[in-house]
């Protein structure tokens, strides 16, 4: 992997240039360089100063690798010049290629009003042969009430020496006694040049040729206007296949580098995020990455996966602060002997050399705090769980984290302040590192466990401070002995069965592909697999991996018309003992405007359940292919008059119907006995 030295050509460098990077067989090109995300790295010295120029309308920062124009005051991105590309960006107005946006309203509202958040102040923060930092910043007054989001905006854009692309933050502030309001999605956004760039990169695995957003435009629009059927797509080996920007969404906790690359030249544009303390609902909430456009984003927040639970809303007047990001736009570049694929391996690579720099040193706003203004935190976590096992075990590769302080699982829906997320070692030890100062809860989960762990008390952290918590215990829910559980407690539907897709609606990427629940149209497949009744599971015949959807939606019975369903679990007891009651645990792991009612021994749907859960969800995960959203425990008690001698069936109706969409995901469902008396 080699990058091209036209900058140096430029700058007169080439002398240095030759001595240092020409050695051997390095004609014309260098090899890609790992930038360390630090102002104090001496190779940057041996890179062009940064430069800034100041025009009518637009300020240009340029540091011999790459140019960036941004409008003046506004702070949008209009050029980005790189690797003798004019401008990577879209040909389209200017304030449509590279801004920061946020959905809002006010409550009375309830609706969804766009708001670019352009500045209306420009100020130079620093400018010196090594760094820039830029500022454009909006005060909201009484003025504007109604007309903008009562939020002051601080957008901040810094270019480093020798670093081949820039880095962004904002800071948003919302002053006690402002209006109230709701705040559906914050983020940052590129649309790129469609001719240059049609190849996209989410992952290793999820990566491909796109379509354009003609194709996208001539096809046939689908049960919503995200998904489309192309239907004669500009490439040929793509037509029938459906085009959904949802398709490529991710967790928070793996969406740390994802973008686009051009073939001709051999270039590449990515969207780094080194860290997720700034975005909400924990490490599992899912959002999105880059789609057709070509479209590459930084979500800082939204209500994806969620719904309305993780809206900021801000009342009575309260005040709020929070930075969002940096984040890097990073380019690079190959030569054209090179396979472009390994542009995507040296933007992984830059992925870690950021995520290893965080916090950066940096950002110079007091709001931003550095390193040595942060503290760390460390334990180790158990699990006590003697049904499973009479020993304490570890927890395996547990997600432990600080969230701000609330009831337990709350950290899934909090969206107002900071949380800092690890992930234990084999052995149940975590260290949590570069957490700002003030009072968090730590919150953890582990795969293979159900329910959630709380620490009893506030841990307060302090800059400097190294807070070790020892020895910590997870006692999971328990009552009994399980007799009988379906699934894998890991907050997903991914074990479950996920049918084939319809022939004729299908993502070609996901055919070889283990998530390929991915897929569109999976809810109309459960009338398919199921055509005359729906499913029923005999304990200790039937297998999860093969007999349980992985979601419980509507029957689609034609016309657009969709019905509720119940499924059955069928499973025999061999003796009922007639003291104590037996649980029955429901983990749930998405649900969208549902209602899940339990009956036990009753195939009445118009009875009243033994259980329900009333109306829960509105994460629409199955429409979005999400294999979760958020996570939902209930405990169900069953008396021993419910249950008889062998065969026993449990009936799981979700009730709300009319819509595809409507429906739940099992997580892990288990029937404990009575408890053990000693």
């Amino acid at each position: 992997m080699r990058r091209q030295l036209s900058w140096v050509l430029m700058c007169g460098w080439i002398g240095v240039a030759v001595h240092l990077f020409l050695i051997g067989d390095c004609s014309g090109k260098t090899p890609f360089r790992n930038f360390s995300g630090s102002t104090n790295d001496q190779e940057q010295m041996l890179f062009p100063p940064v430069y800034l120029r100041t025009l009518d309308q637009h300020v240009v920062m340029e540091n011999g690798l790459v140019n960036v124009t941004l409008s003046s005051p506004q702070g949008v991105v209009t050029r980005i010049q790189y690797n003798g590309i004019d401008n990577v960006l879209e040909p389209n107005i200017e304030r449509n290629r590279g801004y920061w946006d946020v959905v809002w309203d006010n409550p009375e509202n309830l609706g969804g009003i766009y708001d670019l958040l352009e500045g209306t102040r420009f100020s130079v923060v620093m400018e010196d042969e090594n760094q820039i930092e830029l500022s454009f910043t909006r005060t909201w007054n009484s003025d504007l009430n109604g007309s903008r989001i009562p939020l002051n905006i601080d957008k901040r854009f810094i270019m480093l020496r020798g670093c081949p692309g820039f880095y962004s933050y904002g800071i948003f502030e919302h002053a006690e006694g402002w209006p109230d309001v709701n705040i559906y999605q914050g983020r940052i956004v590129f649309k790129l040049e469609e001719k240059l760039f049609r190849y996209m990169a989410v992952s290793d695995e999820r990566q491909r040729i796109m379509p354009t957003a003609e194709d996208r435009r001539t096809g046939q629009v689908l049960d919503y206007p995200e998904a489309v059927l192309l239907t004669n797509p500009s490439n040929s080996e793509i037509r029938g296949e459906v085009d959904d920007k949802y398709q490529y969404a991710c967790d928070d906790k793996d969406n740390q580098v994802h973008g686009w690359i051009s073939s001709d030249p051999p270039v590449g544009f990515w969207m780094i995020t080194p860290s997720d303390e700034f975005r909400t609902g924990g490490p599992v909430k899912q959002d999105l990455t880059s789609h057709v456009g070509p479209t590459t984003l930084s979500m800082f927040f939204s209500t994806h996966y969620a719904g309305d639970s993780l809206a900021i809303k801000l009342r009575s007047g309260e005040p709020w602060k929070k930075v969002f990001g940096p984040v890097l736009v990073y380019l690079n570049s190959a030569s054209p002997d090179d396979d472009v694929l390994t542009l995507w391996e040296d933007a992984k690579e830059q992925m870690l050399v950021e995520t290893q720099s965080w916090p950066y040193d940096f950002p110079l706003s007091e709001d931003f705090p550095h390193a040595d203004q942060r503290g760390t935190v460390s334990g180790r976590l158990l699990v006590r769980d003697r049904y499973i096992n009479e020993a304490l075990m570890t927890a395996n590769s547990a997600f432990v984290g600080l969230a701000p302080p609330g009831d337990i699982g709350s950290w899934q829906r909090e969206n107002k302040g900071y949380q800092f997320w690890t992930q234990a070692d084999a052995e149940g030890y975590f260290l949590i590192k570069g957490v700002r100062d003030g009072n968090y809860s730590l919150y953890a989960w582990v795969p293979g466990i159900i329910g959630d762990y709380k620490y009893d008390a506030f841990i307060t952290i302090a800059p400097g401070r190294h807070t070790r918590l020892g020895v910590l215990v997870y006692d999971p829910p328990r009552e009994g002995a399980t007799l009988w559980e379906i699934g894998i407690p890991d907050r997903r539907a991914a074990e479950f069965y996920v049918p084939d897709p319809n022939p004729t609606l299908m993502n070609r990427l996901y055919v070889d592909l283990p998530d390929k629940y991915r897929q569109y149209g999976l809810w109309d497949r459960y009338t398919d697999v199921y055509p005359d009744e729906d499913l029923a599971y005999t304990v200790g015949i039937s297998s999860y991996q093969t007999d349980w959807f992985f979601a419980q939606v509507n029957r689609n019975i034609g016309n657009k018309t969709y019905i509720p369903t119940t499924w059955r679990i069928i499973f025999d007891l061999d003796d009922v003992r007639e003291t104590g009651n037996y649980m029955l645990r429901l983990a749930i792991a998405s649900a969208h405007e549902a209602e899940l009612q339990v009956r036990v021994n009753e195939a009445d749907v118009t009875t009243a359940p033994h259980f329900t859960t009333g109306f829960i969800g509105k994460d629409n995960a199955i429409a979005r292919h999400g294999i979760h959203g958020l996570y939902w425990l209930y405990a169900m008690e069953i008396s021993a008059s419910q249950l008889v001698t062998r065969s026993n069936t449990v009936y799981l109706t979700q009730s709300r119907g009319s819509s595809p969409f409507k429906g739940i995901m099992y997580d892990y469902i288990r029937l404990e006995g009575p408890p053990e008396t000693d």
